[in-house]
């Protein structure tokens, strides 16, 4: 027989999936928060941190909405999330607003995620008739797309804006010494018992 043969069991293994994904993130956002240096994304992610250890209790809940033990199966998506956003967070920046604008992406990435698995088991449970079930995944769900609503919010207004500032600074340096270049190439005018340049001969 097969692992999986309902839509029941497929629902467990979903809810088994996105248990240990709000797992992995409660671990995973102290350390998002630390490398943050805009002080209005940080206190988004402190938020959301807040919010995921209670999606944590509802995903509990539940399980005991369809009398089962919680269990985790591990979840291989957002395990790979998270160390890509480690990994880009890690790297060399020429300005901390860039590494807050690869955070806030590696951010919304994983609401998009959370958004997909919320909603695809929300959708089974309504299926399956478990309305308390899918009373408790409607609520997370409402609370996920709440949040990558206010990254993007803070993405546009401030920290993409940031972002585009340091390039605006770089290329007016660049013009600045442009015109340091050219004013040093131009020929000297040459007035009346002026030394005569290499090559030329003097007047009299």
């Amino acid at each position: 027989m097969p692992a999986i043969d309902t839509l029941q069991t497929l629902l467990l293994e979903e809810l088994r999936d996105i248990y240990d994904a709000e797992q992995q993130l409660v671990k995973a956002l102290p350390k998002m928060t630390a490398a943050i240096t805009n002080e209005e994304l940080r206190l988004a992610v402190e938020q959301h941190l807040e919010q995921t250890k209670t999606h944590v209790t509802r995903l509990e809940e539940a399980f005991e909405c369809l009398d089962e033990k919680a269990s985790r199966k591990p979840c291989a998506g957002m395990k790979g999330l998270l160390e890509e956003g480690d990994e880009h967070a890690e790297e060399e920046y020429g300005d901390e607003g860039l590494r807050d604008a690869v955070i806030i992406g590696g951010a919304q990435r994983i609401e998009h995620y959370e958004i997909a698995a919320y909603g695809t088991a929300l959708a089974h449970a309504r299926l399956l008739s478990l309305d308390d079930v899918a009373d408790l995944l409607e609520e997370t769900l409402a609370e996920e797309k709440e949040a990558d609503e206010r990254l993007t919010e803070i993405a546009e207004e401030v920290v993409n804006l940031e972002a585009a500032g340091d390039d605006e600074d770089d290329e007016d340096e660049e013009d600045d010494t442009a015109d340091e270049d050219e004013e040093g190439d131009e020929e000297p005018i040459r007035g009346e018992g002026a030394t005569p340049a290499p090559g030329q001969r003097s007047r009299r």
